[in-house]
């Protein structure tokens, strides 16, 4: 079963750093567009990071020169450290991938969809990993 699965949240003081991992088992990243998101209680769903599979990068503006997102390919790992952390950065952080495009912001665990084949994947969401940040 294609799973992916986040690693390296934890509690953390404000103004450290954390670095979330994103791995998966039957799926090579090569070809998708990655996205980093979070949820925090009571809000929405947010991208906070993407890199398309040309590289392309995208950060939310709350985070722009604190998280850099980036990508192993021989490791098949996607990174996103993040540094100077907020209080505001506490959230429940999401691994998605997505062959097409990047995935919709939904910070829905497990979340599987694939194309008609069965090959690829629409969305594929991580079950999610907690970063919590005290003043």
């Amino acid at each position: 079963e294609v799973q992916l699965v986040e690693s390296g949240g934890g509690s953390v003081q404000a103004g450290g750093s954390v670095r979330l991992s994103c791995s998966a088992s039957q799926l090579t990243f090569d070809g998708y567009h990655m996205g980093w998101y979070r949820q925090a209680p009571g809000n929405e769903c947010e991208l906070v990071s993407s890199m398309k599979s040309d590289g392309t990068t995208y950060y939310e503006d709350s985070v722009k020169g604190r998280f850099t997102m980036s990508q192993d390919n021989a490791k098949n790992t996607v990174y996103l450290k993040m540094n100077s952390l907020k209080p505001e950065d506490t959230a429940v952080y999401y691994c998605a991938a997505g062959f097409f495009r990047i995935p919709r912001a939904l910070c829905s665990g497990g979340y599987q969809k694939s194309d008609p084949t069965g090959y690829r994947y629409l969305d594929l969401w991580g079950q999610g990993t907690q970063v919590t940040v005290s003043s």
